[in-house]
Parts: structure tokens; C-alpha cells; sequence
């Protein structure tokens, strides 16, 4: 990693090695140009058996937890599609771990490429910043950076046990039990890693946006042509940074496009999975497990809204750029410079075509706007498996009922 020359990164480091240890990503130092080659190589391959051993152990642990999904739903009778949600969802989490090994293994180049980008932004940023007052500080970016990342980092560690232990069921081993959680903590860890790279991208914009808004004040109070120059040159030099930061975030969407899409679609999934089983087992007076199922599934919605929400953000400080442009194409001395009026309509024209869309490999777009159909197709399916549930409680009972009477006659 830049680590030399990137505070950013720098920032960002231990949470990255955080993830690595989960086998989320590669670890920073392979991306450091002082290792010595022969010992990457060694790091790399250590590396590789770590991840190959994760892999058989989800892959061993999806089996147990089929195994005792089967004995459970005998015991409650429940022959429905609670089989087939179970097995899918299990499926999806091997799935979602083999992708994710496979797109470290098959991106890595990428990975170093945008690392190297975002190195070599923030320099360019920070030499544009040159001869500008009010200079933004750094350091709020690993204030941000802890509040809204680390944060959510402990809470799924600490969470994710509390709400899960409880209902893998009395069928699956105390050992099986924690791997499991370890799996579950891992899955839901993919989404912090993205919005790592959320995080950085956003820094970058508000320093571009903050250079803009010193370019706007100077030209408002300067009427010396010399200086009028130099700052047409800091605007066109602005507007090829943004250019960089559009294509960054094109390569940070194709380089998560499998595993982000596959989280998504887990999640999705695991929700009816887990209302279902609450429908199942609540005609069990004595079942206790309620309110955690309702905090697994608020922690899942969580995970995917604050990923929404932080694109959001991002999108909208970009947005944010051409009000600015359009607060100095006001200025009455722009008339007067045709070099200046002219930087302004190329950035606006580019600010038009190039808009910031935060999309899994061109499949979807992650904003609120994806996260408010989510929720609205979640509820649609959750409707109907609710009145599915109904009519089958009340066929059973109705089941039941005709059994109770025919054994009295019977009896008589």
C-alpha cells in the first residue's frame, strides 16, 4: 500500500487489516513496494492456504447447518418451502464466500490499481491545494472513518452472536454453533470493507469540492488578470480530478460486483427466512427466541441501508459541484474573461455527463432509492408468506380438529 505517501490509506489501514484477518481482503503489506519479492510471494501463498481453509470450513459448516435444518423442520412438520429458502440460503453463503476468495485472487491487479489511484489523488489534491487559504484537516477523515465504519464494526461483532446463538437450533453442535457465528460475522463484514473505499472517495470529493469553494471566493474579491489566470488553471486542474474520482469510482464497483451482489441477495433472502421460521415457531408458547429474530433482521436491513446511505452522501457532495460552478458563472467579472467562462462550461458539460452512480458492475445502483425497492419487494413477499402461513395454520388446525372428533366417535 501508498502508505508512505497517502494519510488517507494510512487511515484506513487497520481496518483493512481487521478484514484481512477475516479473509475479506488481501492484507495491506502485500501492497507495499519495500517487501521483497520473494518474501510476498511467501506472505501470498500463506495467505492462500488461510483462505483455502476458510473455504472448506464454510463449506463443512453449510452442510451441518443443512443437516440440522432438515431435523428441524421434521420436527415441526414444517415440509414447505421452508426446505427450499433454507437450502437456497445456505448455498448462496458458499456461493458468497467462494466469490469472494475467487475476486481477491482475479482482481488483485485492480485492487493495487486503485489503491494507487487514490495515493496519487490525494497528492495531486493536496498540490492543488497549494497557494489556497483555509486548508481543510486531515485528521477528520479518521474521526468520520471510526465513528461511522468502526463503529459498525463492533456492533456486527458483538450483534450478530446475541441475536443468531439462539436460533441455530438445538441440533447443531456447541462447535458448529461458533464457526457458524464466525461465518455470519464474516459475510456481514463485507459490506464495511465497500464502505472503506466509500469513505476514501468521499474525502477526496469534499477536498475537491473545498478547493472549488476557495477558487469561487478568490475570483469573487480578485480583479488582477495574472492571478485570474492562475485560478482558470486551478479550475481546469479541479475538473480533471473529479474526472479521475469518477472513473475511481467506476473501478471500486466493478472490483465488488460479485460479492456485494451476492451479500445483497443473501440478505434479501435470510429476511423471509427468518420471519418464516418466527411464523413456524410461534405457536410454541414456550419459544423465547422473538426478539432476537427481530434484531437479525434489523441488523441485516442496517447493514444494507448504511451502505445506501453512505453512497447517498457521496452522491450528493458530488452533486453539490456544479452549484458552485454555476455560483461563479454569476460573477459579473466572468463576462469580462472569456478563458474563464469557457473553463466553466466545459466543467459544467462534464459535470452533466459524467454523473456519480455507485453501481454493482453496472447491475444495480447502491442508493436509497435501490434500498427503498428493496424494502417494498421485502414486504411484498413477506405479505404473502404471511398468508400462506395463515391458511396453513388454519388447515392444520381445522386437521386436527376433524382427528379429535373422529377418535371420540370412535371411542363411543
Amino acid at each position: 500500500m501508498e502508505a508512505n505517501r497517502s494519510r488517507l490509506l494510512t487511515t484506513a489501514r487497520p481496518y483493512l487489516q481487521v478484514l484481512s484477518i477475516f479473509g475479506l481482503t488481501p492484507p495491506p503489506l502485500f501492497f507495499t513496494r519495500t517487501l521483497h519479492k520473494r518474501r510476498r510471494g511467501y506472505l501470498v501463498a500463506g495467505y492462500g492456504c488461510f483462505l483455502l481453509a476458510i473455504l472448506l470450513m464454510v463449506i463443512y459448516e453449510c452442510h451441518a447447518n443443512i443437516v440440522a435444518l432438515q431435523s428441524e423442520i421434521n420436527l415441526f412438520h414444517a415440509e414447505d418451502f421452508s426446505n427450499v429458502m433454507g437450502r437456497t440460503q445456505k448455498i448462496i453463503m458458499v456461493a458468497l464466500a467462494t466469490s469472494n476468495q475467487l475476486n481477491m485472487l482475479l482482481n488483485f491487479r485492480r485492487l493495487r490499481r486503485i489503491y494507487e489511484e487514490i495515493a496519487d489523488l490525494e497528492k495531486d489534491i493536496e498540490n492543488a491545494s497549494k497557494g489556497l487559504s483555509a486548508r481543510r484537516q486531515w485528521w477528520s477523515f479518521r474521526f468520520r472513518l471510526a465513528l461511522s465504519v468502526g463503529l459498525w464494526m463492533v456492533l456486527i461483532v458483538g450483534l450478530t452472536p446475541r441475536f443468531t446463538i439462539v436460533g441455530l437450533g438445538p441440533f447443531l453442535h456447541w462447535t458448529n454453533k461458533l464457526l457458524t457465528e464466525i461465518i455470519l460475522i464474516t459475510l456481514q463484514l463485507k459490506n464495511t470493507e465497500y464502505c472503506v473505499f466509500v469513505f476514501l472517495t468521499y474525502e477526496l470529493i469534499l477536498r475537491l469540492r473545498h478547493i472549488l469553494q476557495q477558487i469561487c471566493v478568490e475570483l469573487e474579491e480578485c480583479n488582477c488578470r495574472d492571478r485570474i489566470q492562475e485560478l482558470c488553471v486551478a479550475l481546469k486542474r479541479n475538473q480533471l480530478l473529479v474526472g479521475r474520482i469518477w472513473n475511481l469510482v467506476g473501478e471500486i464497483g466493478m472490483y465488488f460486483t460479485v460479492p456485494l451482489t451476492l451479500l445483497f441477495i443473501y440478505n434479501g433472502l435470510t429476511i423471509p427466512h427468518i420471519i418464516n421460521w418466527a411464523l413456524i415457531k410461534s405457536i410454541n408458547p414456550k419459544d423465547c427466541c422473538q426478539y432476537q429474530r427481530i434484531g437479525i433482521t434489523s441488523l441485516l436491513s442496517i447493514n444494507i441501508f448504511l451502505v445506501c446511505f453512505y453512497n447517498e452522501w457521496c452522491i450528493r457532495a458530488y452533486n453539490s459541484i456544479p452549484r458552485i460552478l454555476l455560483k461563479i458563472y454569476s460573477f459579473s467579472s466572468t463576462e469580462d474573461y472569456p478563458m474563464l467562462k469557457m473553463g466553466l462550461r466545459e466543467y459544467s458539460l462534464q459535470m452533466q455527463h459524467l454523473k456519480l452512480r455507485f453501481t454493482c458492475g453496472g447491475l444495480f445502483d447502491i442508493n436509497l432509492k435501490y434500498f427503498g425497492g428493496m424494502v417494498v419487494t421485502l414486504f411484498g413477499y413477506i405479505i404473502i408468506l404471511v398468508q400462506f402461513k395463515i391458511q396453513f395454520f388454519a388447515h392444520s388446525k381445522d386437521i386436527k380438529n376433524i382427528n379429535t372428533s373422529e377418535l371420540k366417535i370412535y371411542n363411543l
